[in-house]
């Protein structure tokens, strides 16, 4: 079993073998021509970013500062907006539903590391997918991590690290994130 064969049944990978790379490579290449993108030329952005993901829906609204793994991972719903400095980690598969929100300076990452220091000194990582649902607002410098699932309408405060599947209509807040509020049907 080769090593990109790994990650996509996930299992632990070797990160630095060379197929793996390769999709980094490519990803970075896209990355690139998606934040080189005048920043008025809407149309030329949505492009680069269309190309690069796997798919979107209408009203797709990316900002510079970009960055992912592999970006053909990534499958994002109608009406989908990231604000500056967004980094998807998409070893794995993220769906994010319709109309979904997501703030500057967040890190979405379906990858993580061995607690072993001899299995992180061999370059292993283990990828597991997200999944977001539909109404979700993720505010500024939130961090999602490897296999949870966050519901609809769901807001995840500012600063919070999401480690565990949060249930729709939520607000979840804090490190780690936990629910601080329920919200209605509106």
């Amino acid at each position: 079993m080769s090593e990109l064969d790994r990650l996509e049944a996930g299992l632990e990978y070797r990160y630095d073998d060379p197929e793996v790379a390769r999709r980094k490579d490519a990803a970075s290449a896209g990355c690139r021509r998606l934040n080189d993108c005048d920043p008025l030329d809407a149309v030329a952005r949505e492009a680069a970013a269309r190309d690069l993901l796997g798919s979107a829906g209408e009203g797709l609204d990316i900002q510079p500062g970009f960055h992912c793994d592999y970006g053909k991972n990534i499958h994002v719903g109608r009406s989908f907006t990231a604000n500056y400095n967004v980094t998807i980690l998409d070893g794995a598969p993220v769906h994010v539903g319709d109309y979904c929100m997501v703030g500057p300076n967040t890190i979405i990452t379906t990858t993580g590391h061995p607690l072993s220091a001899a299995a992180r000194r061999e370059r292993k990582a283990i990828s597991r997918p997200i999944n977001i649902g539909d109404d979700v607002w993720l505010g500024g410098n939130v961090t999602v991590l490897p296999g949870v699932t966050i519901g609809d309408n769901v807001v995840v405060a500012a600063g919070a690290v999401v480690t565990k599947d949060v249930p729709s209509g939520s607000v979840v807040a804090g490190v780690p994130a936990r629910i601080v509020r329920t919200l209605g049907d509106a």
